[in-house]
């Protein structure tokens, strides 16, 4: 769990809501004109062309999450 207060999803404005079911980007929402900015640089990261298949991205933010005790 943050170590912040997150808003409820319904607190912010439509304008920078993004597709975050998991409510992982949801921190960001104290400063919600932040959310989509980092959806997007999160998107760019995971999906564009790059080097490191998808598979790798993924193995690599695991292994970070766990590193971090991110129960992500």
């Amino acid at each position: 769990m943050a170590f912040i207060d997150v808003p409820d999803p319904s607190e912010i404005p439509e304008q920078d809501r993004v597709a975050d079911d998991d409510n992982i980007i949801r921190v960001h929402g104290v400063h919600s004109r932040t959310i989509p900015l980092h959806y997007d640089l999160y998107r760019e990261l995971m999906y564009g062309a790059g080097p490191l298949s998808r598979t790798q991205r993924e193995m690599i933010a695991v292994t970070v999450s766990g590193l971090n005790d991110c129960h992500y």
